[in-house]
């Protein structure tokens, strides 16, 4: 057949044919006494497999090697969709960033140095990302204790090393994006003066702790607020006294003592740190972490409206 024909059946442009024959990929089987090319049946099997490995991506020097050496085109294929799947991975990175972007514009659109941070964060590698994590919990940590006067302190910074976020080679959509956030939360200079403050009150000796950290009784305080709250109990209304009570004498928090548990609310209320554990949460592939931080906010709420007398 002549390559007009090779064309026809292929469905490839006689120019694109005439290329894979100049540079051997589909040599013509013979030429004919005026010099034109032709072909076989074994040249259009060899046409459509070329074909589909140049859909596939590969380039023209691999091809040819596949075609003439007899190079494992299994191991060919396998070191392609390896260096596809890296594209795919860099395209995904680069996409989260754009969205995060166009979710959340800050003054009219990012500058295009904001727009390059974000992406450098996106695509940080295992060490940069840890990079920005421990700098992060080296600024928290600065103020507490050294281990010999509190060892408390020392273990409670070692245990929230140990639970870094750790972003899989192949992290999903989600995942990126969490990243993303909190790597953004990381570098808020008033978040990390908050959590310094929240850390040196909580290994101080001077000042006793009103709230409990026990997991059951803090269990127990978001069921208890949950309850009146979900049934329509603002916190600036009468039926929050009663409410507010039961806490402050399960607690064991004396009137006089109402104005410093405000003050330590008031320093460890805050939606980011819950928010924290969240994300921490997509990205290490943890179950959800519930929102309870909006308890504690109607707690404050209604200890600052004067609902703090015990009743």
């Amino acid at each position: 057949m002549n390559i007009g024909e090779l064309s026809r059946l292929s469905g490839l442009p006689v120019k694109t044919i005439r290329y894979y024959s100049d540079v051997g990929l589909v040599p013509e089987a013979e030429r004919s006494h005026a010099g034109y090319r032709r072909y076989d049946h074994d040249s259009l099997v060899r046409l459509e497999f070329v074909r589909t490995l140049r859909e596939l991506g590969l380039d023209i020097a691999t091809i040819k090697r596949v075609l003439d050496r007899g190079e494992d085109l299994g191991a060919v294929a396998a070191a392609h969709a390896e260096a596809i799947g890296v594209q795919i991975r860099v395209l995904r990175l680069r996409r989260a960033a754009l969205r995060a972007v166009a979710l959340h514009p800050e003054r009219g659109g990012p500058t295009p140095a904001e727009l390059d941070r974000m992406t450098r964060i996106a695509q940080a590698s295992t060490d940069e990302r840890r990079r920005i994590v421990d700098e992060f919990f080296d600024s928290i940590f600065a103020e507490l204790p050294r281990a010999e006067e509190s060892p408390e302190a020392a273990q409670f910074s070692a245990r929230m090393r140990s639970v870094s976020p750790d972003l899989p080679d192949d992290p999903t959509d989600a995942q990126i994006d969490a990243w993303i956030e909190l790597a953004g939360m990381l570098r808020e200079q008033d978040f990390r003066a908050r959590l310094r403050e929240m850390g040196k009150r909580s290994f101080a000796t001077d000042e006793r702790r009103l709230v409990p950290t026990d997991m059951s009784e803090i269990s127990w305080f978001t069921g208890h607020i949950a309850e009146h709250m979900d049934a329509g109990v603002a916190p600036g209304s009468p039926q929050a006294v009663p409410v507010v009570a039961a806490v402050l004498r399960r607690w064991g928090v004396a009137e006089e003592d109402l104005d410093v548990l405000v003050d330590q609310l008031t320093l460890a209320v805050d939606p980011r740190a819950e928010r924290y554990w969240q994300l921490m949460a997509v990205i290490n592939g943890w179950p959800p972490i519930p929102a309870t931080m909006h308890r504690w906010e109607w707690f404050l709420n209604a200890l600052r409206a004067g609902h703090g007398p015990l009743a």
